[in-house]
């Protein structure tokens, strides 16, 4: 076997094997650059060598404790007589990464697939935690298809404000919006920013970190309870080390992500994301996961399946709870056993059992917190996708946190070129808008933003808030947070940069949103859309060198996933020579 092939197969021999055990020079050299850090040779021979991926950063709060937990991990590799090795990924923080994570989603994947692929590892237990590091490390694992199992951070506690529970940033955001109309002063809205970020762990919302979490587990890639426990509780280290000893299994097993993310798992991944009200991101997340495994996976198929998958997870932003109360009723794993007569409950997991196996004894402690399919919050899944005239190849709304009045809406369009003509603009008093019409805005998409950012809940004029206006239809080809809310329209296609039909959109259009019948159409004659067509200019290129221009060269739209084309499908391991 030549060095670099896939680790064991269920044949015995190790891929770390490869690198450590000839009696030649190139053994000679791999042997002492472990003796060099002071492990002896007793430590790794013969062992598996689990790598641990870690994304822990100071400039990524939700991540930040990641250090510790990899000493966990470690712990359990050691006990079940693996021989463990961290080392570092790059590490995506939403809040501080301009103009957004996104745009470093893919080069994170291919970071983590790369080491994946050429260290000397048999396994790995990958550690993420906020929004784009736990899609960036499936996607990796995806790729390079060994043995592997992802450990995230779990949830902040839930906040707590003048005797509110409050939950990040779904009440930031509300609360900002209040700050804006003039109904609570500054300073009071400062007062929440120690109260609602009090530990260790990522956004205690349904927000995309939190989904993410959830679609791992329901994808078979975590170990039940992965995705609630909180940061700050101490099961979470027991989960970490829990997560150490079960690679070393895998890697015993020979069981690689392509046997347990297949398309039926897939499946059972959408069906918890629609079933909890999760983020709108994750469709995209999803798309790229599947693109890499050679899955395809068309947005109709996310519609097909949430017109038959009720909502029965009351967890803010389109709920009332917070996941530390999911986790206590029961977390995802009582969420999947409630949704069971909806899953594929043979799909092999990262447990060595099937689906079915892992939540046979789940029980939920708090229906108010898990709802049945017989009394669920919405009849539909948290998301549905819309095509038309304004987005050919589709959009997306979260219609379970949305104003029911407005999913069926038409108004005229106020236009906004751009998040900066947007920024400078929206709170004029001379702004020409009415809670009637509906907000636009272009060039936010993944070329556009550049990285699609997270700017898709357009902020509300300050004249309308004044008046007690709270909510509007708004439209972009931006992403928006999974903890935002509102009559929001998402993941336009294709994106006004690249000449979709958002692209034309002048102020006074007619747009109609028809959400009940998946329509978003642009009420424009189709003559007069091909005369504003033909005087139409791409915007100017926002890179000329590096990562920025390879990304505007190769990303792919929101319905692809917005992954390189370069990398969907599997690339064989066998690399080195």
């Amino acid at each position: 076997m030549a060095p670099g092939d896939n680790n064991n197969n269920g044949n015995g021999i190790l891929r770390s094997e490869e690198w450590f055990g000839p009696k030649d020079l190139e053994g000679f050299l791999h042997r002492s650059g472990l003796k060099a850090q002071g492990f002896s040779e007793e430590a790794f021979s013969g062992k598996p060598v689990i790598g641990i991926a870690n994304s822990w950063s100071e400039l990524t709060h939700c991540n930040a404790h990641l250090r510790d937990l990899a000493e966990y991990v470690k712990r359990g590799v050691v006990a079940a007589g693996g021989f463990p090795l961290e080392f570092p990924t790059i590490s995506l923080g939403e809040f501080f990464l301009q103009p957004t994570s996104m745009l470093l989603r893919n080069l994170m994947s291919m970071d983590v697939e790369e080491m994946l692929r050429g260290a000397p590892l048999d396994g790995v237990v990958l550690l993420a935690g906020c929004d784009k590091t736990t899609p960036a490390m499936l996607m990796g694992a995806a790729s390079a298809d060994i043995p592997a199992i992802l450990v995230t951070g779990g949830p902040q506690l839930r906040g707590n404000w003048r005797g509110q529970d409050l939950g990040s940033c779904t009440d930031c955001r509300r609360y900002w919006a209040e700050l804006r109309a003039g109904r609570i002063t500054q300073d009071e809205y400062d007062s929440m920013e120690e109260a609602i970020y009090r530990s260790a762990g990522h956004c205690m919302v349904m927000g995309t970190a939190s989904t993410m979490g959830g679609i791992a587990e329901a994808i078979g890639m975590s170990l039940p309870g992965g995705a609630t426990i909180p940061g700050a509780d101490s099961r979470r280290r027991s989960h970490s080390e829990a997560a150490g000893r079960q690679i070393v299994k895998l890697v015993e097993a020979g069981i690689r992500p392509s046997q347990i993310m297949t398309a039926a798992a897939i499946d059972n991944a959408i069906r918890l994301l629609l079933a909890v009200g999760g983020s709108t991101n994750a469709i995209i997340h999803l798309t790229a996961i599947a693109g890499r495994l050679g899955i395809d996976l068309p947005l109709s198929h996310f519609d097909e399946l949430s017109r038959k998958t009720p909502m029965i997870l009351n967890l803010k932003p389109s709920g009332e709870y917070l996941m530390e109360d999911l986790y206590y009723a029961g977390g995802i794993e009582a969420v999947l056993s409630r949704l069971s007569s909806l899953l594929n409950l043979d799909e092999m997991t990262v447990t060595g059992k099937t689906l079915g196996e892992n939540i046979a004894n789940a029980r939920v402690d708090n229906d108010r917190v898990i709802r049945t399919l017989e009394k669920p919050l919405f009849a539909e899944g948290g998301i549905v996708s819309l095509t038309g005239s304004l987005a050919p190849d589709g959009a997306v709304i979260k219609h379970t946190a949305a104003s029911p009045e407005l999913l069926q809406h038409k108004g005229r369009a106020v236009v906004f070129e751009d998040f900066a003509d947007l920024h400078e603009r929206i709170d004029s008093d001379d702004l020409d808008i009415t809670e009637d019409d509906v907000m636009v805005m272009k060039n936010a998409g993944p070329i556009g933003g550049p990285g699609m950012p997270e700017w898709g809940m357009l902020p509300l004029p300050r004249k309308l808030l004044r008046k007690g206006v709270r909510d509007m239809v708004r439209i972009s080809d931006a992403r928006m947070s999974g903890t935002a809310f509102g009559t929001v329209v998402l993941h336009v296609t294709p994106e006004a940069a690249i000449g979709g039909p958002l692209g034309l959109v002048q102020n006074g259009d007619m747009i109609e949103l028809d959400t009940p019948n998946r329509k978003l159409e642009l009420l424009v004659d189709a003559a007069e859309l091909e005369r504003r067509r033909k005087a139409w200019k791409a915007p100017a290129a926002k890179y000329d060198r590096g990562y920025g221009q390879m990304y505007s060269q190769h990303v792919l739209q929101a319905d692809g996933g917005c992954d390189f084309d370069f990398l969907r499908g599997r690339t064989p391991v066998e690399l080195r020579v």
